[in-house]
Formats: C-alpha cells, structure tokens, sequence
C-alpha cells in the first residue's frame, strides 16, 4: 500500500454553478479512473459527507508514490481540474497525505525530536 496521498477536500457547489461542479466531478472521476489505469497512481477513494454543518462536504484521496504525485499535481491537467473547481465549488483545497508506514516514521520522527526538545 502507498505510504503518499493527496487530499483533495471540498465543500458544496457554487450556487448557481450546481450543473457545472456535477460535470467537473464527474470529469475529476474519470481522470482518475485514467490515472490508476496508467498506474500513475496506486488507487483513490472518493467520500461524500453527509450533511453536518462544516465546510468540508467530501474528498478525493488519491494513493501512490511521491514523486508521481508530485508530477501529477503539477501538471497541467491536474490544475485545469482544480481551476475549474475553485469556479463551481466552496472550500476547494489539496494537500499531501501520509499513509500506511509513513506514519509510523513520522512517530518516530516526532518522538525523537520532542527528546532532544525536552
């Protein structure tokens, strides 16, 4: 399983550009869908919230190696995707995610700076 992921978090659609975030969505699946296919990326997960009074409506997490990640989130077809949703949706935003055994090492990392702090 990959130890990187990018988080793509999102809140509900622009009013008035409902029809145009169904199609970005829908556009950012098959890209996807594309993606793993290729095996630029391991896998990805899509996640509707259920309605609860935050800004965070859903996220894509997509699985896969760094550097890739790092390419793909550069490309320009990665960032026409996320263009296009800072149009049509609220609180659109990427970040990258650490999984599986990078946790473990980021523990470890952690811990031994917090004894040399203390």
């Amino acid at each position: 399983m990959a130890d990187f992921g990018l988080f793509i978090g999102f809140g509900a659609p622009v009013r008035g550009r409902e029809r145009q975030a169904i199609e970005g969505f829908n556009e950012v699946l098959e890209y996807n869908s594309r993606l793993q296919q290729e095996g630029e990326i391991e896998s990805f997960e899509t996640v509707l919230l259920e309605p609860h009074g935050g800004e965070l409506g859903g996220f894509i997490l997509l699985r896969g190696d760094q550097d890739k990640l790092a390419r793909i989130r550069t490309s320009d077809e990665f960032q026409r995707h996320i263009t296009r949703g800072l149009l049509t949706v609220e609180n659109l935003g990427v970040v990258g995610a650490s999984l599986g055994g990078r946790i473990a090492t980021l523990t470890s990392l952690f811990a031994e700076q917090l004894e040399q702090l203390t």
